[in-house]
């Protein structure tokens, strides 16, 4: 039996950490794949274009938009960010499950399009570590600050839309914790490939065994 790739969506408010634990992941699975997001937003220091993120005008992500070439897109912080239906398409032929880091209505978007999703919400530990880290960024004034936390309000009310929760409390336990959701998705029965047939093999064989 096989299991075919599926995408692994990371959604969480801003400074929780969700790239850090995508790229640990990366560091430790050889059949996870990081699917590069676009955005309209400038970079920040040390991040590259095709890497980090596909930095692109706003005129070519409303061409992107019109092509269809979008399985989720959406306004976040005042800019852009959407994911390639190709990205995806080329990680799952290579075997690979996607990973990605998107906002939360990204995410619900996003399992239309592809439906074997799996969606993990992480959470801060606690109000105060979160707003540390956002201030600890450097590249957030006090009203995009204001922006990120009641964007973080918004995201924490459509919790009940994700399958699980890890809580970023210690990064190692909260990327042992994803690891593992992976590993017990990888086992659903539904995703199983050649199932029906591995079954009925076995029964007939134990009715031949009997007979």
């Amino acid at each position: 039996m096989t299991t075919p790739a599926f995408p692994v969506i990371l959604a969480a408010p801003s400074g929780t950490g969700k790239t850090t634990i995508a790229k640990r992941l990366l560091a430790l699975r050889p059949d996870v794949g990081f699917s590069v997001t676009c955005t309209t937003r400038a970079p920040r220091p040390a991040e590259r274009d095709g890497v980090d993120y596909f930095f692109l005008a706003g005129d070519e992500f409303d061409a992107r938009v019109q092509a269809g070439e979008f399985a989720e897109h959406a306004l976040v912080h005042g800019r852009r960010y959407g994911t390639l239906r190709c990205e995806i398409d080329r990680l799952m032929a290579a075997g690979r499950n996607p990973i990605m880091t998107i906002d939360v209505q990204g995410a619900v978007q996003f399992v239309q399009a592809f439906p074997s999703a799996v969606l993990i919400f992480l959470l801060p530990p606690s109000a105060v570590e979160l707003l540390a880290r956002l201030s600890g960024r450097g590249s957030e004034d006090r009203e995009t600050l204001v922006t990120r936390v009641d964007s973080a309000l918004m995201e924490l009310s459509t919790i009940h839309q994700f399958e699980y929760v890890v809580v970023n409390d210690e990064l190692e336990h909260a990327v042992a914790q994803v690891l593992s959701i992976i590993d017990a998705e990888a086992l659903r029965r539904a995703r199983l490939t050649n199932l029906t047939e591995r079954v009925t093999a076995l029964a007939n064989e134990l009715r031949d065994a009997i007979r």
